[in-house]
């Protein structure tokens, strides 16, 4: 093997990835583990997990897929992840925070269980999966943090304020954390989708009059895949990334530079 290629390989790394089981997040699982990493593999419905789980160690074989079901909104239960990861003794790497949601509505539509219901889901987790994990990403001295953050959180996009509100959030924890957590030998970076499809964009998708107007401010025209924004995540926590900290990448076929 040529020495460079060891760079673009996660082999002897063990990844953390939240939201794990659908979407983005098991696109992630997928393509770090198809990479050489050991996955850590953490969401809320339990049944689908060990499926999931199942089904990912079957795909890599050479890898070791275990997995714990939690509400990452629930303190106990993010507490009770890195318990479950000391007693495993796992040399934890990579954390790659993707839990997220949403409740679309008007500004003056939502009540205040919602509003701060999408901050502890959006915000609050990720944040606080950085501190607990910090303990362990500091002892590798070369770790990588990748949230999933959104386009929502550099302009106006239809999801409503709150969730721009916290995807915005997402962008200056990494920024912050890039230059906290530098010397420790952790980079922390982050992702911003634009639609993507995902059992959650589904619905919006399905109305072809909405997907039209989607198109047209795609300058690629066309929905994004979830394994195109693994991808993003996969290069992010590679070696080879390894001078490229407080990043926010967008994954959005050129939304962001769309103009008239």
């Amino acid at each position: 093997m040529h020495p460079r290629l060891a760079s673009w390989r996660l082999d002897g790394q063990t990844a953390l990835v939240t939201g794990a089981s659908k979407g983005i997040g098991y696109a992630c699982a997928r393509e770090l583990a198809a990479l050489g990493a050991d996955l850590l593999l953490v969401a809320r419905d339990e049944i689908h997990l060990d499926h999931v789980r199942a089904e990912l160690a079957d795909e890599a074989p050479q890898a070791s897929v275990l997995a714990l079901a939690a509400d990452l909104t629930d303190p106990e239960d993010r507490l009770a992840v890195f318990d479950w990861i000391a007693d495993l003794g796992s040399p934890l790497s990579l954390l790659v925070n993707n839990v997220g949601g949403n409740v679309p509505a008007a500004t003056v539509d939502y009540s205040p269980e919602e509003y701060r219901g999408i901050f502890e889901t959006n915000v609050f987790s990720a944040f606080e999966m950085c501190r607990l994990a910090y303990p362990h990403l500091v002892q590798h001295g070369n770790a990588a943090v990748v949230n999933i953050g959104s386009v929502s959180g550099a302009v106006h996009v239809r999801t409503g304020s709150v969730y721009g509100m916290t995807k915005a959030a997402v962008h200056q924890l990494t920024r912050n954390l890039a230059v906290e957590w530098a010397e420790d030998g952790i980079r922390v970076n982050a992702v911003a989708p634009w639609y993507i499809r995902t059992q959650r964009s589904e619905p919006a998708l399905a109305d072809a009059d909405y997907l039209e107007e989607v198109l047209d401010h795609t300058p690629m025209r066309r929905i994004g895949e979830p394994e195109e924004v693994a991808a993003a995540v996969a290069f992010l926590c590679l070696p080879a990334a390894s001078y490229i900290t407080g990043e926010v990448v967008a994954v959005d076929g050129g939304f962001l530079r769309y103009g008239f």
